[in-house]
């Protein structure tokens, strides 16, 4: 029998406690349904013993940081109304961002909301793409500056870490666990019976080519890179050897998969970019184009055209949420 994924909730002073509730319901509800013990959940902080969480909720952690085998660890955030506060909050708790960056390498830490703070102050995302929520941007960007900010995505996912903005955003973060846990027929008897909410609406041209609804691991792997890649420089050439695979595989694979060709499959995914870019911020197209690594705004733009059939403004218009 296949070992439960080990998720401890961690609990500190002034935390919010009521997504990690949530949380734990979830998985609960999915080994459940599957009648399978999928997930194994535990409520962990620095020390054994009480904490006294935000609103005067007291909960108990049957493990403490240094003694827990888990695989993954849950972080919420707190409640802050400043960067001044957020500041004051992360040196009350030096000793935890001690134990944090102490922790198995191995064990993959997902944040959400003021939470994401902790990990960064531990060490824990330096190098790597990760996102906030919005009003804390600025202070983090200058705090952490070695972390690939990306704050007009509301939930990221690298190898070992998530982060999520946001006071639900443990949602996203729990939807693509179950997702990779569980059949489609199962996830979706979930989502009935927990009432997850409804993805964001966007454009036709931009359905299900998320990075959690790729159906194999060499389209997650060729999506995270088509990503990372200024646009300029994607070609099935500089792609296959990325890769480490051979042009002709690369081809095959990703045409059986997807039906379409390497060079059209990488284009939508760029574009993307483009299209979250429109819908969750202010920023001109001109910047958006440089950022991206495009030859030039005006390519840009007749790409975007051929595949939306809409401008760029025209796309921002009808789906901006900033």
């Amino acid at each position: 029998m296949t070992k439960p994924l080990s998720v401890g909730l961690l609990l500190f002073p002034g935390c919010m406690p009521a997504g990690l509730l949530a949380f734990g319901d979830m998985l609960h509800a999915a080994n459940r349904r599957t009648g399978r013990a999928l997930f194994a959940t535990h409520y962990v902080a620095l020390a054994r013993g009480p904490v006294e969480c935000a609103h005067g909720m007291l909960l108990n952690a049957s493990l403490g940081l240094a003694e827990a085998k888990i695989d993954a660890l849950l972080i919420p955030g707190f409640w802050a109304e400043s960067a001044e506060q957020v500041a004051a909050t992360l040196e009350a708790n030096a000793p935890l961002l001690r134990a944090l960056a102490r922790l198995n390498k191995q064990c993959s830490l997902w944040s959400y909301c003021t939470g994401v703070s902790l990990v960064a102050a531990a060490g824990r995302l330096a190098g790597n793409d990760a996102t906030v929520t919005w009003w804390l941007a600025d202070t983090l960007r200058t705090r952490f500056p070695d972390i690939r900010w990306q704050t007009e995505r509301h939930c990221i996912f690298t190898a070992h870490s998530a982060t999520a903005s946001g006071v639900n955003g443990y949602l996203p973060i729990a939807q693509a666990l179950l997702e990779r846990n569980l059949n489609q027929t199962e996830f979706h008897d979930l989502i009935r019976l927990m009432v997850l909410p409804r993805p964001i609406q966007a454009h036709d041209a931009f359905q299900a080519i998320s990075l959690i609804e790729q159906p194999s691991d060499l389209l997650r792997r060729l999506h995270t890179l088509v990503q990372r890649l200024p646009a300029e420089q994607i070609t099935l050439q500089k792609l296959a050897g990325e890769l480490g695979l051979s042009e002709r595989t690369l081809a095959r694979r990703v045409g059986s998969e997807t039906s379409t060709s390497v060079a059209a499959y990488a284009r939508r995914i760029k574009l993307g970019q483009v299209g979250e870019r429109l819908t969750f911020t202010a920023a001109p197209i001109k910047s958006i184009s440089h950022e991206l690594g495009f030859s030039s705004e005006s390519n840009l733009r007749r790409m975007f055209k051929e595949l939306t059939q809409l401008t760029p403004a025209e796309y921002r218009e009808r789906f901006s949420r900033y």
